[in-house]
């Protein structure tokens, strides 16, 4: 099991320059891959991707790359025909005002134009240390989000143990609300008549049918097998929490059903208990893949 979140970082440092890599991630419902990396190491950025699908399925993951350069790769370069025309703008300003213009270097130097700077990054130097770096971070990554949803999956043991406890109470005293209900059906019953005579077969009738609406057999029944397959589905190594997810949907909606017929003390008890008990679950279940 893996958990969503993690982080991993690492760097090369050679002669020229230092690159470092880090990547963290946080939840989402689908695997979204963010970058923040220099643009000339954008060509590599499908083959990081893949990279990195093949450590997180799901999750919001950032991956940022930095590069400090320790010789310049600059280039000073200066534009012959933007001072050329500068030259002859300042001539054509003095010949109309009519009088006399020198214009001096710093005007040349401070025109927009004039001197630019090119960087001449060839991403090839940087594609071996980039992806020596990458898959350093992403081994680290990978062992955060194993210890993290390791971490998880032993909570989600111990609060599954805790609907586990819960239906075995309720098992327990699923036959006395049987019992339960047809004594206080047949109370009704002589209440209502008192010692006048009435359909015995009538009251069997009205008995089978309030079983029928308060037993929760099929409740017990549905609801173990899900956590049969809870517990089942905690085992596995690939990712499992959409499953799960679905699964809590399913145990919450058989729980909320056991508690609307109870009608004993017991049973309420654990129907909030395993509510509880679940709700926790489906917080733990967020963070996993």
């Amino acid at each position: 099991m893996k958990s969503m979140t993690g982080y991993g970082s690492a760097e090369v440092l050679n002669d020229t320059f230092q690159l470092s890599v880090e990547i963290k991630s946080y939840n989402n419902r689908f695997l979204d891959i963010n970058h923040n990396i220099p643009f000339f190491l954008s060509p590599y950025e499908m083959d990081i991707d893949k990279a990195v699908s093949l450590i997180a399925s799901r999750g919001h993951v950032e991956v940022n790359v930095r590069v400090k350069t320790f010789v310049s790769d600059m280039e000073i370069v200066v534009d012959s025909q933007a001072v050329e025309r500068y030259r002859d703008a300042f001539a054509q300003v003095a010949a109309l005002s009519g009088k006399a213009l020198k214009p001096q270097l710093s005007d040349f130097l401070s025109a927009e134009g004039v001197i630019t700077n090119v960087r001449q990054s060839d991403s090839e130097i940087y594609k071996g240390p980039l992806f020596t770096a990458l898959d350093t971070a992403l081994v680290q990554f990978g062992q955060s989000k194993e210890r993290e949803g390791n971490s998880t999956r032993t909570d989600l043991l111990s609060m599954g143990k805790i609907v586990e406890e819960g239906l075995a109470v309720v098992t327990a005293h699923a036959g006395e609300l049987e019992e339960l209900v047809k004594t206080n059906l047949k109370n009704r019953f002589e209440e209502m008549l008192g010692d006048q005579h009435y359909d015995e077969n009538r009251i069997l009738q009205e008995v089978a049918v309030m079983l029928v609406k308060y037993s929760v057999n099929e409740e017990i029944k549905r609801l173990a097998i899900h956590l049969k397959e809870y517990f089942k589905l905690l085992d596995l190594k690939e990712p499992v929490g959409k499953r799960l997810d679905f699964l809590c949907q399913e145990m919450n909606r058989e729980i909320n059903t056991i508690g609307s017929k109870s009608q004993m003390v017991e049973m309420n008890l654990q129907v909030v208990r395993m509510k509880d008990g679940l709700e926790n679950v489906r917080e733990q279940i967020r963070n996993i893949e």
